[in-house]
């Protein structure tokens, strides 16, 4: 797959990470991000979600126990990013967490989404892209702290979140 992008038809659904991948981590702060100084999204977010969400569903699907889905909405509203996302599944939400498969497959039950139509798309290797291409679920990794490229069955990867538009089929 060295053109990055998946052969098949187009997804439906294109779950997002939220730390690091939408929105950035500052680890000096603690607790739920709403609560935090300040945030930021990540370069070229809200741009890439505007493109992507006139063609496929966007959904955010984050680990992150310090918030609910009403404070991570709270923190997408603050940098523009919360209109696109259809769905808010956390861990507190689903009882799973990634990598688990079962974090995945209640997702798509929750979407009533065969597997194959969902993509995810998250800036850690192994819980965002390799848990869900364990569960039968595509993977897109985020890599924007390296030149590293990792790619396989069922995922690849992209530096920076405005290469999601041309690698998705249809995109």
């Amino acid at each position: 797959m060295s053109d990055h992008h998946f052969k098949q038809t187009p997804p439906a659904w294109l779950l997002f990470d939220w730390g690091d991948t939408l929105m950035r981590v500052y680890p000096e702060f603690s607790g739920p991000m709403i609560s935090w100084p300040y945030m930021s999204a990540l370069p070229e977010a809200e741009e890439t979600l505007a493109v992507l969400s006139q063609q496929y569903h966007l959904a955010l699907a984050t680990n992150a126990e310090d918030s609910d889905e009403g404070q991570i909405r709270a923190a997408l509203r603050q940098v523009r990013l919360e209109p696109y996302m259809e769905e808010v599944f956390c861990t507190r939400r689903l009882g799973y967490r990634k990598p688990e498969p079962e974090y995945f497959l209640n997702i798509a039950k929750q979407l009533d989404m065969d597997l194959k139509q969902i993509v995810m798309i998250g800036d850690s290797f192994s819980n965002d892209v390799m848990g869900a291409v364990k569960a039968g679920v595509q993977g897109i990794w985020l890599n924007t702290l390296s030149t590293e490229n990792r790619q396989g069955p069922g995922y690849f990867t992209v530096h920076r979140l405005g290469e999601i538009i041309s690698a998705i089929p249809g995109g």
